[in-house]
């Protein structure tokens, strides 16, 4: 099949309020950041607990409904929320957030639990409060891997908010339903591509990051 760009520019231009495509690619990185920050203020203290000697015998608990809500589909996500919350942006953020939590959790425990313990210990020694310990030892210890969930969920996000537009959260998902609603795969593929971009570009910001991060570790 022949991709006629000139076809797209025209729907555009007939369809200019609606597929908008500034104004949808603004909203589609609105909604990934927000469903992500949102995500990182639940996960990370979340696994923060978890990895306290009190808590740890409820990972296996928390990991498990995490998982369960991972394997749902993103579709019926977004449609469990849709009679709760009606349609809009807000059921589309939270629908994203609690589908990005599972790699942030999953990394942040992962991350505390990887350092060396005689390092905590040695903190501790010195007299070190417990959060002063978890903020200037731990954490920055953890960053790396704890960055690479971050990542993880970025990516996921990205791609999961495409199917927003369907309860009306609008981003880069109207472009690709309309095509499918119109038998237009110029549209589906710019959809597509401007979410796969995004979806590289905040991959490729996170890695840099973690090298940065990686590195004072490192020496």
């Amino acid at each position: 099949m022949k991709f006629d760009w000139n076809r797209v520019l025209e729907v555009l231009q007939e369809n200019k309020t609606t597929l908008n495509v500034k104004s949808l690619l603004l909203q589609h990185l609105k909604l990934v950041s927000i469903s992500l920050a949102i995500a990182i203020l639940i996960a990370l203290p979340i696994g923060i607990i978890l990895t306290r000697p009190k808590y740890r015998q409820h990972v296996p608990k928390i990991m498990g409904v995490l998982n369960i809500t991972q394997g749902i589909p993103s579709l019926a996500i977004v449609a469990i929320f849709l009679p709760i919350m009606g349609i809009g942006t807000l059921p589309s953020i939270v629908a994203l957030s609690l589908y990005a939590l599972l790699p942030v959790v999953r990394n942040t425990i992962a991350g505390l639990e990887a350092i060396d313990s005689s390092i905590v210990e040695a903190a501790r020694g010195m007299g070190m409060p417990p959060l002063k310990v978890l903020w200037e030892i731990e954490l920055p210890l953890a960053a790396p891997i704890l960055i690479s969930g971050i990542q993880t969920a970025a990516v996921v996000t990205v791609g999961t908010a495409t199917i927003a537009d369907l309860i009306g959260g609008g981003g880069l998902g109207r472009l690709i339903f309309t095509g499918l609603s119109f038998f237009e795969p110029e549209l589906i593929f710019l959809g597509s591509t401007l979410a796969a971009i995004i979806a590289i570009i905040f991959d490729q910001l996170f890695s840099i990051v973690n090298k940065l991060l990686s590195t004072p570790n490192m020496e």
